[in-house]
Order: structure tokens, then sequence, then C-alpha cells
């Protein structure tokens, strides 16, 4: 039962992420801007990586979707979802120089996570977090890639969505709570790593994914004002799903 209900949570997650990432692209093909094609970009990712775990859940995982679902779950996709932070709430410069940057992290981190081979076999089901070699064992590796994708892109992400609802709580409310609703996307996500680097419970995990996926989706659609054609705040981004 508990399977079932994994999967099912995962399969109305990954519609949802889906749905989000769509969403986003058409209103990138209306108007493009850099921002905004970061964060399409970003949920992309997102919905890949839980399109891989729906897999998984159901048929059993397979080098290639674990593989998927690291790359783009645990470190591609918060860096390219700060990106589109950088763009809105520093500048355009900014965000030039670390499109660059992420150019070449994405190229290092697609080879390693590529070619990296397992520390021990893929279970049968569940939700598995400690198949690459550790970074005390590896060093330079999947895993630290990981933590310092995760780490610095949610520190970004939090910290402009934050300062987003200060900055709006005045002038305009809505976006102020979009925000907040954002910042409370985020919280889901990093609840359902904690919940699989702990406890290895994938019901729960994917319960948090369609949270984070549903409240993004929501703040975004909060944020895009038709009323005043304001743009999508910062922080409009999920953090790492697979821990």
């Amino acid at each position: 039962m508990g399977n079932l209900a994994a999967l099912g949570f995962a399969a109305v997650a990954a519609v949802v992420s889906t749905a989000a990432t769509l969403d986003l692209a058409r209103d990138l093909r209306r108007r493009p801007r850099p921002h905004l094609s970061a964060y399409t970009t970003g949920m992309a990712m997102f919905s890949l990586a839980v399109w891989a775990l729906f897999s998984a859940l159901g048929w059993g995982w397979h080098g290639f979707t674990y593989r998927v679902f690291f790359l783009f779950g645990a470190v591609l996709n918060i860096p390219f979802l700060a990106l589109g932070s950088v763009f809105l709430s520093v500048g355009r410069r900014a965000g030039h120089i670390m499109t660059v940057g992420l150019f070449g992290f994405s190229a290092m981190a697609t080879t390693l996570v590529s070619v990296t081979p397992f520390h021990r076999a893929l279970p049968e089901g569940g939700i598995p977090s400690d198949i690459f070699p550790s970074i005390a064992e590896a060093g330079f590796g999947p895993r630290l890639l990981a933590a310092v994708a995760g780490g610095m892109g949610t520190l970004v992400l939090v910290t402009a969505a934050l300062w987003g609802a200060v900055r709006f709580r005045k002038s305009n409310r809505r976006r102020a709570l979009a925000n907040l609703v954002i910042v409370a996307g985020v919280l889901a996500a990093a609840t359902g790593g904690t919940i699989l680097g702990f406890l290895n419970e994938s019901s729960s995990f994917s319960v948090s994914l369609l949270a984070a996926a549903s409240l993004i989706w929501w703040g975004y659609r909060l944020s895009a004002t038709r009323v005043t054609g304001a743009d999508p705040i910062s922080g409009t981004v999920p953090p790492s799903i697979s821990g």
C-alpha cells in the first residue's frame, strides 16, 4: 500500500510539475526574458526528475533512470533556477556571467554523474540516496556537486524570495504573498529531502514533491499579475528533490 501511495503521489507531482513547465514556457514564448528562460529550464529539469522517480517506483530502478533523477533533481535544477533569480534580482550582467559559469558546471556535472560508478547496487524499490560514493570516500564527485549546488542554490532562492516579500509588502501585496508561497514550496521540498535522507520514506517524499510543485506554480501565477504586467518574482523555484 505504501508503494502504491508513493507511486500515485509521484504521478500527480509529475503531472503538476509538467503543467507548470508548460505554463512557464507559454509565457516565455509570448515574451522572451532571460530570467523566465532560466526558470523554465529549471522547472523542466524538476519535471524530468519527478517522471524518473515515477518510473522507478512503478517499474524499478535502472542505471539510466537513477542518473536522470540525480542529475536533474539533485544537481542541476537548483543552479538554473537560481540563475533566474540572479537575472531578475541582480541584473543581466551578473546573470550573463553566471550563465557562462553554469554551462561549464553543467558539462562537468553531466559527465561526472554519467560516468561515476555506483557505490552499491540499485534497490528494487524505495528511493535510494547513497548509490554514489560518499563525499568522504570519493571527494570530488556527484554527491559533493549536489551538496554545493543544493546549499548555495537554496540560499540564493530563499533569500531572494524573502527579500521580495519585504520589498512588496506595501506596494504589491499579491506579489509579496507570492514570495511567501514560494518559500513554503521550498521548505516543503526541503522537508521531503530530510525525510528521504533519514527515514527513506518514499510516500512522504512524493507528497513533498507534489506540495512543492503546487506551491511554486501557485506562487508563480500570483506573481505574474496580468493587471500590472509585473514580471514573475524572484525565487520561483524548487529546491533539490533528491536530498
